[in-house]
């Protein structure tokens, strides 16, 4: 057990939830998985009926109402083993669900909601565009006014989830007067097909039949990822995309912010993702060290070893505490931003080191697929990229500790 002033004896039993889950149906086929680079559906469904998909949702709209200090220990767990299903559940949740929860009206929050919480569908977030990395708030997407409806042109690229789901939440620019600004940017709820119906009527999750698709919405290629190889990483094409009034999310012209507002959040979950990974790894070098003769004795007894491991444990244990505070001040209404971007930094450069450093504890074995180190390794190295770089990360952080001293 990890003892944590953040943690109740619920989040302690959850933990042991998850853990057991992941180890007991993730662990066997991850590696397979990650090498088919395929969708993890059998074990999509099993963590949607666990709750694992609507966790913080509440019970009315299908969840399972847990506080947010448990979806951050959920996703760790996951990560832990996985972080391909970890990021499943995470991009599902903040960047598909939780903008509709937040900024939807009650007729689309009771509408889509469900149907997300109960993981009968997966969710996603179009932002990325080929223009609009990093300035988001240079989107080029156009959605044009006709009456009754909106005309939404454009692209989003490293969409997770554009192929296997069927919910998104995308922005759009609906003020052409604005194009170098971030003002009059909107955001709208689309739906689609799943790109895999056959494997969804197999299993019995990822497609609503009863649920109204927007003309003009496509998947487009799967990317062939260094990592998070068994997640869905797509372009999503809107052409002519027509989009009624009533799926306009906030206000018009508000989308930015509000968008933002779901980044800051997503970054506490990539930083218990990146922490979930970071952790495997130092757990799979203490079995190895462990176990692994040289020179007539366990690696582990090696001072060089020790040092490795001590620094690995060390920057962990920091990096909880930052994931898990950033999360008290979100979960108790209180201003997250700053420590949202601390959280996600640190770790998703601490997952990276403990993995590189997880490689070289394993010798020759480390650089191959027979241990998991070398795809944890793999897995880390986008968590500083994703939902903001760690570039992004320093000038969100810096420009929260300036604040009014500059203009």
């Amino acid at each position: 057990m990890i003892d944590s002033p953040y943690l109740t004896d619920q989040h302690h039993q959850l933990r042991e939830l998850v853990r057991d889950f992941a180890e007991r149906e993730i662990k066997p086929v991850a590696r397979q998985l990650d090498l088919d680079a395929e969708f993890p559906w059998v074990n999509v469904k099993k963590m949607g009926e666990l709750g694992f998909l609507g966790s913080t949702w509440p019970e009315e709209l299908g969840g399972a109402e847990m506080d947010y200090l448990s979806y951050i220990v959920l996703i760790e767990e996951l990560a832990r083993v996985d972080a391909s299903h970890a990021i499943t559940v995470s991009a599902h949740t903040t960047l598909g669900t939780s903008p509709i929860v937040e900024f939807g009206t009650e007729g689309q929050r009771r509408r889509f909601v469900p149907l997300l919480a109960g993981g009968r569908v997966l969710g996603g977030f179009g932002l990325t565009e080929p223009g609009a990395g990093s300035d988001a708030g240079g989107t080029q997407t156009t959605a044009v006014d006709r009456g009754d409806h909106y005309v939404i042109n454009g692209s989003k690229i490293f969409i997770t989830h554009a192929g296997v789901g069927e919910i998104f939440v995308i922005t759009a620019r609906t003020d052409p007067q604005s194009a170098k600004s971030s003002r009059g940017i909107t955001s709208f709820i689309v739906t689609k097909d799943t790109c895999d119906l056959d494997t969804a009527a197999r299993v019995g999750v990822g497609h609503a039949p009863d649920l109204p698709k927007t003309p003009g919405v496509k998947a487009g290629k799967k990317e062939d990822k260094l990592g998070w190889r068994a997640s869905d990483t797509r372009e999503l094409h809107l052409e002519d995309a027509i989009v009624p009034k009533e799926n306009v999310l906030g206000e018009v012209g508000k989308g930015f912010p509000n968008f933002l507002k779901t980044l800051d959040s997503g970054r506490i979950g990539i930083g218990a993702l990146a922490l979930g990974v970071a952790q495997g790894a130092l757990e799979e070098c203490l079995v190895y060290t462990a176990h692994r003769k040289q020179f007539g004795q366990p690696v582990a007894r090696f001072q060089g070893v020790h040092f490795a491991l001590s620094d690995m444990a060390t920057e962990i244990e920091a990096g909880r505490h930052l994931v898990y505070h950033a999360a008290w001040l979100k979960q108790n209404g209180k201003p997250f931003k700053k420590e949202a971007a601390m959280a996600k930094l640190f770790t998703s450069e601490v997952a990276m080191r403990a993995t590189i450093k997880a490689v070289q504890l394993h010798g020759g074995y480390g650089y191959t697929t027979e241990y998991p180190v070398e795809r944890m390794m793999r897995d880390a190295k986008v968590c500083e990229i994703g939902e903001g770089t760690s570039e992004v990360q320093r000038i969100v952080i810096a420009r929260e500790l300036l604040g009014d001293l500059i203009d």
